[in-house]
């Protein structure tokens, strides 16, 4: 199989993403992708080969692969990498939608197309969710198969045709399931980067949010402080309260206009 094209998604997305995004796409790429294709694509490889049982049956062994193993880790492990993968072409895509729509205008339409904000943000967030999402359910699927992350040296089997209960054995079972470690332990950071890059957005954009709303309230209590003292000076000099002499004066210099009036 080919993974160049997932390579270059992950470039792609790195290019938009946050500082923990960046540190995702690493972990994905070195740890995940590479170790797949460097090592445990071949330990798997035969595996269907090397999977052995202590009678002559014809069909037994198939059988018996097929209920211990009915889908390859290996293959399920590709689809998971894929799957997880796919979200974030909604980012790449929404930031393609932002650029065309700028050509299409003529014009700049966007400070950076490729700024975490507005509709994109709400993108990049759903696109986060939906790899934790994929990632758990992706871990509960290989407990469920495999009934748990373990690879028994010596497995029973009592399933027709096989006329008894046979012992069957995986080759390189040590090996395997240091891989299944690894990979269940990378699969779990993944999802721990995921959860923490979705809260850093959240509160980043919570508090800027809050922060613009205070200053705007701040600035209309202010300008309302303002419209209600000029209405205020405006009666006043309209009931003729006021001299002439000091209705040209601003408010704060009335007061000390008053004192030296020989009126009061």
């Amino acid at each position: 199989m080919s993974w160049v094209f997932l390579r270059d998604l992950l470039s792609g997305v790195n290019k938009y993403s946050t500082g923990i995004g960046r540190i995702w796409v690493a972990v994905v790429f070195m740890f995940r992708l590479l170790v797949y294709v460097a090592a445990a694509e071949n330990i798997w490889k035969h595996e269907h080969g090397e999977f052995e049982c202590n009678i002559k049956q014809p069909g037994c062994e198939n059988v018996c692969f097929d209920h211990f193993f009915p889908v390859s880790h290996i293959r399920l492990w590709a689809l998971q990498l894929i799957m997880v993968s796919t979200p974030s072409l909604l980012v790449v895509f929404h930031v393609a939608y932002r650029e065309n729509r700028e050509k299409h205008h003529n014009q700049k339409l966007y400070k950076n197309p490729g700024k975490i904000d507005g509709g994109l943000l709400c993108t990049y967030l759903i696109s986060l969710i939906l790899k934790t999402g994929l990632e758990i359910v992706f871990l509960v699927l290989f407990y469920k198969l495999y009934n748990g992350f373990t690879i028994p040296r010596l497995m029973q089997c009592d399933i027709k045709p096989c006329p008894n209960t046979v012992d069957c054995y995986i080759s390189k079972p040590t090996e395997k399931m240091i891989f299944l470690y690894f990979l269940v332990a990378t699969s779990c950071l993944c999802i721990v980067l995921n959860l923490t890059e979705l809260s850093y957005l959240i509160f980043k954009y919570s508090i800027k949010c809050y922060l613009k709303r205070h200053i705007k309230k701040q600035q209309g209590s202010k300008s309302n402080r303002c419209e209600s003292e000029l209405i205020r000076y405006n009666r006043a000099a309209a009931a003729g309260q006021l001299h002439n002499s000091s209705s040209s004066l601003p408010l704060n210099m009335q007061d000390e206009h008053e004192k030296h009036s020989p009126l009061t």
